[in-house]
């Protein structure tokens, strides 16, 4: 038996709160960023103008306005950024006041700073979303080509999970990155102009950043506790709500609404308490930030007034200095803002990157051999040996042959591994090489595409695409005509009940296909196959869940089906397969009988008591009818 590398798919069920921050998650997010540069550097030229023109608002004020026009004391060895030679130049040209002309340079810059500023915020949220839609598609594709051994043990919500609520998180840090460029930037440009006017008032509010820091630092470790409380109350809110409603019909017959009531407010009573601690820490914080930006204004007005008095700074320049003060904390919020974002996303960047990086995969060959246009359909299992755990074999030394063109049913015990023979002949899982030949080529020779290409099967479980009846035969492969797939459905049948439907071969199927009955999936199974053309057809189970009537008319789809095809039918009622070429059976993982029904029978064995217990339940239920 091939020897199976034991995986851990346990991690992904393992819950990942808040991580640190790692460098290199961010260097592979940003990879997806990459190749939409171009438009990511126009962002970010954009927000550079944008962020120098809502510098240069204050400066006219101050500098030009008050300075420059009221008191008529524009001090040339304090930078004013050529506002007031551009207010002279535009007095000049039109004859207008310094003061009109002042309030129209202010109103140009506002509407062209909050023009760049929307386009900056267009173009980044552009270069943010095609860079998800990137990373969602390369999830979306690596999650497609895990094998079945991968969704065995891996629940199908935790990977929907990780290509919808974590690549969002993606989005809500990407975003948050591109708002903290548009605050440092005009963080930084203030700072230079507020140090070219007054180093020693620019050192005095300096000191107020660390103190900012670490007080916001210190606030967001708690409030990232209580976040964590809310979204723990929201998530058992939600499994709570999804289990009552799923179950509606069992709450109700067993008189449970007060009870299930009663845990749902008490959950909820859970989440109401955390978010009044949020609430409350968030106000105090806002409180604080507030009061020390008061704080900020009280050292500017003392400082800064008495230089103003003693004409060592101008008073425009004061002002200047206490608009600037929102300027210095504004950034330090944001960045506590985006704390808790960029501690939940790099857990959600944890279980992106867990998905992409798990390499579990169908092993194709390096030089695969090309099958013919057609097979013949010689099929043949030789000393197999399968586990899907290491140590633990479900099928033990099995070797039997199938002629082209055979009927051949499997039957056996549940747990015998039946379903495991066709899902090894599908190429679903890894096994030794040598051990299954199709027209005496090794399978694993072959490509697992090639493989299935010339499989049909045909489950209980028919599974329903979105889409209509005619989508749901084609699987929208182009090699399928409109009128091929009209004809497989006419062929099995299935035509009668598809012109009876409200657009026919257009009817729009709802969700699993809800709106049609067991036995018309069934059919629609049939002509899905037949559409195909396999030279293989595999019957698991294909007429368990339906009616004596609808099985009738199955039965003479089947016969449509099995003409000039190798097929292999598993069924647990014997009667659907007496009229097989062989019959194989399987206990404990091992071949124990090969025959024709009447060999079989004769031979007393473990078919022949299996039959003699359905045929009495049969009898047993006739006579009960």
């Amino acid at each position: 038996m091939a020897v199976v590398r034991k995986l851990d798919h346990s991690i992904f069920d393992a819950h990942i709160e808040g991580q640190a921050m790692n460098v290199e998650y961010l260097k592979r997010i940003f990879a997806w960023v990459a190749p939409h540069k171009a438009i990511a550097s126009l962002s970010i030229g954009l927000v550079l103008v944008a962020s120098t023109l809502a510098i240069l608002l204050p400066v006219v004020i101050t500098r030009v306005v008050i300075d420059g026009v009221i008191l008529n004391q524009p001090d040339a060895l304090l930078p004013d950024f050529g506002t007031n030679e551009l207010t002279a130049w535009i007095a000049g040209v039109t004859g207008w006041s310094a003061l009109v002309s002042a309030c129209v340079i202010y109103a140009v810059f506002t509407l062209f700073c909050h023009i760049f500023y929307h386009a900056h915020r267009v173009t980044f949220a552009r270069t943010v979303l095609c860079a998800l839609r990137d990373m969602r598609h390369d999830l979306f594709a690596h999650m497609e080509h895990r094998p079945a051994s991968f969704y065995d043990r891996v629940a199908v919500g935790r990977v929907m999970t990780r290509i919808t609520n974590d690549v969002q998180a993606m989005f809500e840090l990407l975003m948050g990155m591109g708002m903290l460029i548009g605050e440092f930037v005009p963080f930084f440009l203030g700072l230079a102009i507020m140090l070219a006017i007054d180093v020693e008032l620019t050192l005095y509010l300096m000191i107020a950043i660390p103190v900012f820091g670490l007080i916001t630092y210190f606030f967001r470790q708690a409030t990232r506790r209580v976040y964590r409380l809310i979204r723990n109350t929201v998530s058992r809110l939600n499994q709570n709500l999804q289990e009552n409603l799923a179950g509606m019909q069992v709450v109700q017959l067993s008189n449970r609404e007060k009870r299930n009531l009663q845990t749902y407010r008490e959950i909820n009573s859970d989440n109401l308490k955390h978010e009044q601690q949020a609430i409350a820490l968030e106000s105090s914080y806002g409180a604080f930030m507030d009061n020390m930006v008061n704080v900020a204004l009280a050292v500017i007005i003392w400082i800064g007034g008495g230089s103003a008095l003693q004409a060592e700074i101008s008073l425009g320049s004061v002002i200047l200095f206490s608009q600037f003060v929102d300027m210095f904390i504004r950034p330090i919020r944001v960045l506590g803002q985006q704390y808790n974002i960029l501690f939940r996303a790099m857990a959600s960047a944890e279980r992106i990157f867990q998905a992409l990086d798990w390499h579990e995969q169908i092993k194709d060959p390096e030089h695969p051999i090309r099958l013919p246009a057609r097979l013949k359909g010689a099929i043949e299992f030789r000393h197999l040996t399968f586990g899907y755990d290491p140590g633990e074999p479900v099928l033990h030394d099995v070797s039997f042959t199938i002629n082209p063109g055979e009927n051949l049913a499997v039957v056996g015990p549940t747990g015998s591994g039946k379903s495991t023979l066709i899902r090894l002949l599908g190429r679903f899982y890894n096994f030794d090489d040598g051990t299954i030949f199709l027209d005496g080529v090794d399978i694993n020779q072959l490509t697992a595409a090639d493989v299935r290409s010339r499989i049909g099967v045909v489950m209980q479980d028919f599974h329903i695409f979105s889409g209509t009846i005619l989508d749901n035969i084609s699987l929208g492969n182009p090699a399928i005509s409109r009128e091929q797939a009209i004809e497989a459905a006419k062929s099995v049948n299935a035509d009668s009940f598809i012109e009876g439907l409200p657009q026919g071969y257009n009817t729009v199927l709802v969700e699993r296909g809800q709106n049609l009955s067991q036995g018309q999936r069934q059919l629609l199974a049939f002509a899905r196959v037949l559409a195909a053309d396999p030279e293989i057809l595999i019957l698991d189970e294909a007429t368990a869940s339906i009616d004596t009537e609808t099985e009738q008319v199955i039965q003479q789809a089947l016969k449509t089906l099995l003409k000039d095809r190798t097929s292999i039918l598993i069924a647990h009622r014997l009667q659907t397969i007496q009229e097989a070429d062989r019959i194989l059976v399987l206990k404990h993982g091992q071949v124990k009988e090969l025959g024709s029904h009447d060999q079989l029978m004769a031979l007393r064995g473990i078919y022949y008591t299996l039959n003699q217990l359905q045929f009495q339940e049969v009898s047993l239920k006739e006579d009960i009818t």
